[in-house]
């Protein structure tokens, strides 16, 4: 047997019945050997890892743009964050802690420099509008080592697509959903607090008297409430989810940080900046497609120039923007202050 085999075996004796097993993946779009060492799922976390579009995340906008501290999230510690409570629920409920990571890890991919503003920006903008979790799919797919893509299995790529607004085949891939929304709601209280924008004081006490007085209460709270409830049956399907009492305080904290935080002037200051940069570059390119590198030429050719444009500029991190910006507006001699 090799390590591979010998995991695949454990996997099921140790897993739950309603987990998604490696040996049993739908499969890749093209057909590959199988690693020796690695199962499926543990390549396809791998692939993701070691490849451009993850390592970009460090320097894409989470919450607050371009913020000059050094502790504020960037897309990239979003992900890890998610990564950890998503394994966290995982192994509590015995599913694929593997396919739960990879899903994780990948479930941002294409999201755009500067945050959702510039999701939004990327929305209005192209014809067919702009989602990024579908965009993380175009990543994987067909952007990816100059175009080959990163040929995953089908399970994580579902999980990727369906990670924001949808339920995706296998509960790893659901599991991710809540792992994002736990991590989310709870980092962006944290630099919030940072930030100056609101105070741990400033959270109604009907909200923390039940999800907890601090980021690591909270956490512990929320993901607690998930592995309590279990694995249980809704209209005969395997879900999972929180208890009333949890998801009922989740969902204040919601609002909540939506009508502090998320649409707070002082929070969103910059955004305009950034949404009209972005209209600029994406006028720009649609007018002048055979400046964008050959990729995008090629994909402009296959799709059409305005989601091959998108497909650029998604792909830029912030201060890449700002560059190619400055370059093809800013006179030579002048600065930006």
């Amino acid at each position: 047997m090799t390590p591979r085999e010998r995991y695949e075996q454990f996997e099921s004796k140790l897993l739950c019945e309603y987990a998604c097993l490696s040996a049993d993946t739908k499969g890749r779009e093209r057909e590959a050997a199988k690693c020796d060492y690695r199962t499926e799922f543990q390549r396809d976390r791998d692939k993701i890892i070691h490849c451009n579009s993850f390592r970009r995340l460090k320097h894409k906008t989470q919450v607050f743009l371009s913020p000059t501290g050094d502790h504020y999230r960037t897309r990239l510690t979003h992900t890890l964050e998610v990564g950890q409570i998503a394994r966290t629920i995982a192994r509590a409920l015995r599913l694929n802690e593997d396919l739960t990571e990879a899903i994780a890890m990948g479930h941002d991919l294409g999201h755009t420099p500067f945050g959702h503003a510039g999701e939004r920006a990327l929305n209005e903008l192209c014809p067919d509008g702009f989602k990024h979790y579908a965009q993380g799919i175009r990543v994987v797919e067909l952007i990816e080592k100059g175009g080959k893509g990163l040929n995953l299995t089908h399970e994580v790529k579902d999980g990727i697509l369906k990670h924001t607004n949808a339920k995706a085949e296998t509960l790893e891939g659901y599991v991710v959903r809540f792992a994002d929304i736990i991590a989310y709601i709870n980092h962006d209280i944290d630099d919030s607090v940072r930030g100056g924008i609101i105070t741990e004081e400033d959270i109604p006490r009907e909200i923390t008297d039940v999800l907890g007085h601090s980021k690591s209460e909270r956490i512990t709270t929320l993901v607690g409430s998930i592995i309590e409830k279990g694995i249980y049956l809704d209209n005969g399907e395997p879900t999972v989810g929180m208890d009333d009492e949890t998801a009922k305080a989740y969902n204040k904290l919601h609002k909540y940080m939506f009508d502090s935080v998320y649409r707070n002037p002082k929070c969103k200051s910059e955004e305009s900046k950034a949404i009209e940069m972005l209209r600029k570059l994406y006028e720009h390119f649609c007018n002048n497609v055979y400046t964008m590198p050959s990729l995008y030429v090629s994909l402009a050719e296959r799709f059409g120039k305005e989601r091959a444009v998108c497909d650029y500029i998604s792909g830029m991190t912030d201060r890449y923007a700002v560059d190619v910006f400055t370059d093809l507006f800013i006179p030579k001699d002048w600065k930006i202050r």
